[in-house]
């Protein structure tokens, strides 16, 4: 059950909400909408679902275009970022509710709550209502309703981000498992680049109304397209900076040059955007061939494993994120070193022009 937009563009009054835009997302895919706010992604979401319709374009859903169709004749579900849930239901009636809307018989709803309940670990709170539940509770409800119903398309807009820590991190692992072998199309909003990683699957970055670039969200991520879909894909944000490539040198100032070898070897000499990860930028010399940097210290952000430190470089401000506690004085210049290998180099248009191939994540 593919799920398609062709040429779908959304207008409301002068301003443009999804400019023109062609995507397929496959049957039986995790499909990650990742973007930051008010980039689109819950008009996106809209539009599948039918609660919006295009201004102009086609949306086509199992192989029929579905452009027009109310929300009310598709078989849809979708879970927002905020628990709703009916006050005066019990957990099982709020679960059970699609199935009495399509009036479904008694024996079989109780068989399908019963189901999904054990699955998302429910069954001990079936006769609570919704006040007597946390907020992870409130929400796994919510989810059950949605996948209970056996929806052709699961529309999951930022379900998480009202969750404290431990309970994102347990929901996040079950989320891609709960929806395999459901011959469904599933689809979930994020502006989160690390919850796109862990939750896998296919991913398409948006920025201001726009796909940047779909794919299978690892390759998406090593591989941008161009240094839009890099910025989106980047938390802390990623370090951009022009440099010049000479010869077998590349520049980036009078005193940090490194030499143009491997991916950037076969670059045209001239100018270049490069792009490099916080991660890549460290407290100490970690990968052979790591460039010294000396840049002024910021603002600093230490948490249980880590230290985060964004720096004055010439101008530009940069951000390292180093593994373990360090202590830094903000208005002290520090010593952090690049690991250039990591180097994303854009030309013109920004598109990319040159990256490290390798497997692991980085």
């Amino acid at each position: 059950m593919s799920l398609e937009f062709k040429s779908v563009v959304m207008r409301v009054g002068a301003e443009t909400h999804i400019y023109s835009t062609d995507l397929l997302l496959k049957e039986g895919e995790f499909n990650i909408l990742l973007g930051t706010t008010q980039s689109g992604k819950t008009t996106m979401l809209h539009l599948m679902a039918g609660l919006e319709k295009p201004t102009s374009g086609e949306v086509w859903f199992n192989g029929k275009n579905v452009t027009g169709v109310p929300v009310q004749k598709r078989n849809v579900s979708m879970v927002h970022q905020q628990f709703i849930n009916y006050p005066n239901f019990s957990v099982y009636e709020n679960i059970a509710s699609p199935l009495r809307v399509a009036r479904m018989a008694t024996d079989e709803i109780k068989a399908r709550v019963g189901r999904v309940a054990e699955l998302l670990k429910l069954t001990p709170l079936l006769d609570r209502r919704p006040a007597e539940l946390s907020g992870g509770q409130q929400q796994r409800t919510a989810l059950a309703r949605a996948l209970v119903k056996d929806a052709d398309l699961v529309l999951l807009d930022e379900p998480l981000a009202n969750l404290d820590f431990k309970l994102r991190e347990e929901l996040r692992d079950e989320l891609p498992q709960l929806f395999e072998d459901r011959g469904c199309t599933v689809v979930y909003a994020t502006s989160e680049p690390s919850e796109a990683l862990l939750l896998g699957g296919h991913t398409a970055t948006l920025n201001k109304g726009r796909v940047t670039q779909f794919g299978e969200t690892a390759t998406v991520y090593r591989q941008p397209v161009d240094l839009q879909s890099a910025q989106v894909f980047a938390d802390p944000p990623i370090n951009t900076a022009a440099v010049v490539k000479q010869g077998d040198v590349i520049r980036l100032n009078d005193r940090v040059q490194w030499p143009a070898t491997g991916h950037s070897a076969a670059m045209d000499d001239g100018p270049y955007t490069i792009g490099i990860r916080p991660h890549h930028i460290t407290t100490s010399a970690a990968a052979p061939g790591a460039v010294r940097l000396e840049g002024q210290v910021l603002i600093t952000e230490l948490s249980g494993s880590e230290s985060v430190i964004h720096f004055n470089l010439q101008g530009q401000t940069w951000v390292s994120q180093s593994q373990g506690i360090h202590s830094f004085k903000v208005g002290a210049h520090t010593e952090l070193f690049v690991d250039v290998s990591h180097c994303l180099y854009f030309g013109a248009q920004d598109q990319l022009v040159a990256h490290r191939s390798h497997q692991a994540l980085g």
